[in-house]
């Protein structure tokens, strides 16, 4: 029995030292447990459907599915024949209106005010005529030689000639006073109208060429050329890379751990040996109940919050849907400005 006592003592110092790591690793893990909190969510991302802002037969459309596209990108374009048929209608429109409100701001021509004032001349020699002509009449008619219904030709034929001088007279005091105000007005009115119209088919026109309004990735390419396109009906759906967050729930318990602008860490079972920077963004300030997709040990009627936390993406690894677990480390120093931003947007 002797020999077998010093065997016994050191399997019970074994045993005792196994013990005391186990409870250390245990406290050790529990700490850890306590100061970080683990959300479970999926990545998420904006998208985008883009349509042309006018009608027309779609001639080209220059991506594919998958491929990355850039601001500002020419991504499809329409036939535009009809539409630069309309601007440079509307631009003649406009040149002609634009001639008629220089006319009625010039006033009447030097020669149209000499020809009126000439009208009036010739006028006034009608009327001394006629006045010449009454006399003789009336001095014949005096002696007998000639009927009283020569007077009276003569005298009508005076008053007429007074009558023509009259108007004549009031149409060299309008073409001497030029344009109504109301007419210089109605003209630049109208050359306004057409100036508009001219801006609407130039947009048009300009908007026969499909942009991208982002940075992204083509998810749908729904029309083809040959299709009719309209302000209804999207030509290209793109998935826009940036931002680009985790969408997860945290229980009302642990809401008070979470600050806007704490940082996060990522991780997801497709690339398990990688981690993603974060921080976040966003917490709903009102609460629902637990989704269907979430993945928590809480009974499904538990009220929640839903969070997102925004992610770095520089490899360009994460998609739409995947599942990522969130981990976030609480009591963080309040972060300094711009610190929740990725290192390429810092």
């Amino acid at each position: 029995m002797t020999p077998r006592k010093p065997f016994v003592l050191v399997l019970l110092a074994l045993a005792a030292g196994a013990l005391a790591a186990g409870a250390w690793w245990y406290t050790r893990g529990n700490q850890s447990a306590a100061d970080v909190l683990v959300l479970h969510g999926n990545v998420d991302i904006r998208q985008v459907e883009l349509a042309f802002n006018a009608n027309g037969r779609v001639a080209q459309v220059l991506v594919h599915e998958g491929d990355r596209v850039r601001k500002g990108q020419l991504l499809a374009a329409i036939d535009t024949e009809r539409l630069a048929s309309a601007v440079a209608e509307a631009r003649a429109r406009v040149a002609a209106q634009r001639e008629v409100v220089a006319r009625l701001e010039a006033g009447s021509r030097p020669e149209e005010i000499r020809k009126a004032r000439a009208d009036v001349e010739a006028a006034r020699v009608d009327v001394k005529n006629a006045e010449l002509q009454y006399q003789r009449q009336q001095e014949l008619a005096a002696k007998h030689y000639v009927s009283q219904q020569s007077v009276d030709n003569a005298r009508f034929g005076l008053d007429a000639a007074q009558a023509r001088l009259k108007a004549i007279e009031e149409t060299l005091r309008l073409t001497e006073l030029g344009p109504r105000a109301e007419d210089k007005r109605g003209a630049k009115a109208t050359l306004a109208a057409n100036e508009a119209a001219l801006a609407i088919a130039q947009r048009d026109l300009a908007e026969g060429a499909l942009m991208a309004p982002s940075d992204g990735v083509i998810e749908n390419r729904i029309l083809e050329p040959g299709d009719m396109a309209s302000p209804a009906k999207p030509v290209i759906t793109l998935a826009l890379t940036d931002p680009l967050w985790v969408r997860t729930y945290v229980p009302e318990a642990d809401l008070g751990k979470l600050r806007l602008g704490g940082s996060a860490e990522i991780a997801t079972d497709s690339y398990p040996d990688a981690r993603y920077g974060g921080w976040v963004g966003f917490i709903s300030p009102t609460a629902e109940f637990t989704p269907k997709s979430v993945e928590t040990q809480e009974v499904r009627t538990t009220l929640v919050y839903q969070v997102r936390v925004f992610v770095c993406n520089s490899r360009n690894e994460l998609r739409l849907g995947m599942p990522a677990t969130v981990r976030i480390r609480l009591n963080q120093p309040a972060a300094p400005a711009g610190a929740n931003r990725c290192p390429e947007e810092r």
